[in-house]
C-alpha cells in the first residue's frame, strides 16, 4: 500500500537511499550535524526543522541553501506546525532559486499547508506544475497522489480518476494495480450519463479508457452479447491500457453470470383484506410493465397471500413458477425464509418444495439471508433517509442537523442517516425528536439555540431594565437541517424553522424525504415550502403521458399508491436483469422509482432524485 502523505512522499527505495547522510545517525546534543556538500533528494525530511534550518545557514551554494528550507518547511508540516511552514515558505519565495524542482517542492508544500489551513480549492489551485517543467518520478508521484486526493476531499471523482490514471506510470506494477483497483471504486457510483460527457476526453488516453470502459460496464451489464461485444471493441482500441489485459473482477463475473429469463412469472401479494388497496397498486404497476412490452410466450400469474402465503407459494411451484415476485409484508418474507430453511412448514407438517425458485421480495427483513436467487426491494425510508445523507454530503454540507418526528419511522430514519453520514465524515449529528403540536415549537427552539438566547436576554432585562431592545440570536454552526416529518407537520415545522432564524444568521438549506410530501397541494401550501429540496421517485418528479394516464384511471390514489405502481412496473423490469446487477455492484438500472444496484447479498439500493419548491412549484433538480 502507498504510505501517508504526512511522513514521507511515495519514492522507490534506490531513491531513498540517496538521503541526506546524517539522516540515520542520531546528532550529538551538543553539536550540529554537519551538512553533506550536497542535497541530493528532496523527498522526505526525517529531521527536525532547526537541523535543515542550520544547514542552511551554512550553506554558501543557492540551490543547497533552498533545498535546505525547503527541507525544514517539510518537516514543520510532518510535525505538524502549519504556522511555522506557512511563514518559511513565505519568507523564501521571492529569492527563490530558479529550479523547477524547487520551484514545484516549493509549491506542493505550499499546497499541503493550505490543505490544513484554508481550503481544498485554494490547495488545487496553487498545486499546478507548467508542462514545460522537467521533474524526477518521485516528484510526479507525489504531485498526482497529493491532488488525487485534493479533489477526493473536494468532492470531484472525475477529477481525482483523471490523477490516479496519471499516477500509475511512475508506479511499480504492484503499486500501480492499486491504484488502478482504486479507480475503478470510484467509478462505480456515477451515472452513466456523467461517465459518457467525459469518455470523449482524448487528451490523456489511459483516464479516457477508464472512463470508457466504466459506461460500457454499466450500459450494456445486463445484456451480456452486447456486453462482449463493446468490450471486444474496447480492448482493440486500447489495447495497452491496463485494464484490457485483464478486467476488473465484478465485470468478469457480469460478463459470465447467467440472466434469469423466466417464461412463468408468480406474483404473491395479499389481494383481499385490509392492505389490499396497496397490493393492488402494485398489481396495477407489474401489468402495466407486462403490456408495454407483451410477450406471448410469458405468462404471468398472481397469488392471494392474505390467507396463508405458504400455501400460495407453493401453488405457485407448483404451477412451474419460474420466477416468484413476492411476497410483501416482512412477516411473510420472513416466514417463507424460515421454512425454505427448515425445509418444514411448522404450522401444517407439509413439505415445502425445496426447489430453488428465483425470487424477488418486495420488501426488507431483518432476517436476509444470502442466497444467490433471493433478492429484497422495498420502498425503504430508511434507505431514503442514508441516500439523503450522500446527497448533502455531495452538495458540501458539512454540519447538518436532524429534525425528526418522535415515533419509530423517524427513529429509524435518523439511525440510517447518522449510519450513512459517518461513512463520508468524522462530524457528529445532532440529532433533536420533536413531538405533534405546541411541543414542536419549543423543540425547534432549542435545536436552533434560540432559547437559550431568550434566556440571555431576559436576564440583561432584570439587570438593566425592560427598555433594552435585543434580537434573538440562532445558532450559526450548522449548515443544512434535514426533517423527517408526515405530510401534515411538513409545513408547520418548516415555518416554525423560517420564524426562529434570527435577522443576525442566514437560513440554511432545507432537506426532507419523500415521505413528508403532500398529496394534493395547494398554491399556497407548495408557496410555504419555498427553497425546500425533497427526494422522491424520478417517475412523480414528472408530468409525462404515463404520470397522466394513471392520474386519470385512478384519480384516488395517494403518492403512496402511485409509488407503489411503479414498484411494481419497476418489478418486472428488473427479473432480466438481477443476475448480471448481482454480480456487477456498479451496474445501475434507472427505474420509475430511483436508480437502482444490487448489493452482494441481494438487497436492491434506490438512489432518488431530488426536487426544490420555488416560486410556488415543486421543480425536478
Amino acid at each position: 500500500m502507498l504510505k501517508s502523505l504526512n511522513t514521507t512522499k511515495f519514492v522507490s527505495v534506490a531513491m531513498l537511499s540517496a538521503i541526506l547522510a546524517g539522516c540515520s545517525a542520531k546528532a550529538p546534543t551538543t553539536s550540529t550535524p554537519t551538512a553533506p556538500a550536497t542535497v541530493t533528494s528532496l523527498a522526505s525530511a526525517p529531521l527536525e526543522a532547526t537541523v535543515y534550518l542550520t544547514q542552511a545557514a551554512n550553506s554558501k551554494d543557492p540551490l543547497q541553501r533552498d533545498s535546505y528550507l525547503l527541507l525544514a518547511a517539510h518537516a514543520y508540516i510532518n510535525a505538524n506546525d502549519y504556522g511555522a511552514a506557512q511563514k518559511l515558505l513565505k519568507s523564501i519565495k521571492p529569492s527563490l532559486s530558479q529550479s523547477p524542482t524547487l520551484l514545484a517542492e516549493h509549491k506542493y508544500l505550499s499546497a499541503r499547508v493550505l490543505e490544513q489551513t484554508s481550503t481544498y480549492a485554494e490547495a488545487l489551485k496553487l498545486l499546478n506544475y507548467p508542462s514545460t517543467w522537467v521533474l524526477p518520478a518521485w516528484q510526479m508521484t507525489a504531485y498526482h497522489q497529493f491532488k488525487a486526493r485534493l479533489y477526493q476531499l473536494n468532492k470531484q471523482p472525475i477529477e481525482q480518476v483523471r490523477e490516479l490514471s496519471l499516477l500509475t506510470q511512475y508506479l511499480p506494477a504492484t503499486e500501480a494495480r492499486e491504484v488502478n483497483d482504486q479507480i475503478w471504486q470510484v467509478l462505480q457510483p456515477m451515472h452513466e450519463q456523467t461517465l459518457q460527457a467525459f469518455t470523449r476526453d482524448a487528451s490523456e488516453g489511459v483516464f479516457a479508457g477508464w472512463l470508457q470502459l466504466a459506461y460500457i460496464a454499466k450500459h450494456y451489464a445486463v445484456d451480456p452479447a452486447q456486453l462482449v461485444r463493446y468490450l471486444g471493441e474496447w480492448q482493440q482500441q486500447n489495447p495497452y491500457h491496463p485494464a484490457a489485459a485483464t478486467l476488473p473482477a465484478d465485470l468478469d463475473r457480469a460478463l459470465n453470470a447467467k440472466p434469469f429469463a423466466p417464461k412463468n412469472i408468480a406474483v404473491l401479494l395479499p389481494l383481499s383484506g385490509q392492505i389490499a388497496g396497496a397490493a393492488n397498486a402494485i398489481r396495477q404497476g407489474i401489468l402495466a410493465s407486462y403490456l408495454a412490452k407483451p410477450d406471448a410466450q410469458v405468462a404471468v400469474n398472481f397469488y392471494d397471500t392474505a390467507t396463508d402465503v405458504t400455501a400460495a407459494y407453493q401453488q405457485a411451484v407448483t404451477a412451474g413458477a419460474e420466477f416468484i415476485i413476492g411476497p410483501l409484508l416482512p412477516s411473510e418474507i420472513d416466514q417463507l425464509l424460515t421454512q425454505a430453511s427448515d425445509g418444514q412448514n411448522s404450522a401444517t407438517g407439509a413439505s415445502v418444495s425445496t426447489k430453488a425458485v428465483p425470487q424477488l421480495f418486495l420488501n426488507q427483513t431483518e432476517k436476509v439471508v444470502p442466497d444467490i436467487n433471493k433478492f429484497y426491494f422495498a420502498l425503504s425510508p430508511a434507505q431514503e433517509a442514508a441516500d439523503a445523507a450522500a446527497r448533502m454530503y455531495q452538495d458540501g454540507v458539512t454540519m447538518p442537523l436532524l429534525l425528526a418526528s418522535n415515533d419509530a419511522i423517524g427513529k429509524r430514519m435518523a439511525e440510517s442517516f447518522i449510519q450513512a453520514w459517518n461513512k463520508k465524515s468524522q462530524t457528529a449529528i445532532e440529532v433533536h425528536y420533536y413531538e405533534a403540536g405546541d411541543k414542536m415549537r419549543t423543540t425547534v427552539q432549542d435545536a436552533l439555540g434560540v432559547r437559550d438566547s431568550q434566556a440571555r436576554i431576559a436576564r440583561i432585562k432584570e439587570l438593566l431594565g425592560n427598555n433594552v431592545q435585543a434580537d434573538f440570536r440562532s445558532r450559526q454552526d450548522i449548515d443544512a437541517i434535514y426533517m423527517i416529518s408526515t405530510p401534515q407537520e411538513l409545513t408547520l415545522l418548516k415555518a416554525f424553522i423560517d420564524v426562529n432564524f434570527s435577522v443576525f444568521t442566514q437560513p440554511v438549506p432545507l432537506y426532507t424525504s419523500s415521505r413528508s410530501r403532500l398529496d394534493k397541494e395547494s398554491s399556497q401550501a407548495a408557496q410555504d415550502l419555498n427553497n425546500l429540496t425533497m427526494s422522491d421517485a424520478p417517475w412523480l418528479m414528472q408530468n409525462g403521458e404515463e404520470n397522466l394516464l394513471v392520474n386519470t384511471l385512478w384519480p384516488g390514489w395517494n403518492n403512496s399508491q402511485k409509488r407503489l405502481f411503479i414498484m411494481g412496473y419497476d418489478s418486472m423490469e428488473l427479473i432480466s436483469k438481477l443476475a448480471q446487477m448481482r454480480s456487477f455492484p456498479g451496474y445501475q438500472f434507472n427505474g420509475r422509482s430511483g436508480a437502482l444496484s444490487v448489493n452482494p447479498d441481494g438487497v436492491i439500493n434506490r438512489q432518488l432524485s431530488w426536487g426544490r419548491y420555488q416560486r410556488g412549484s415543486f421543480r425536478a433538480l
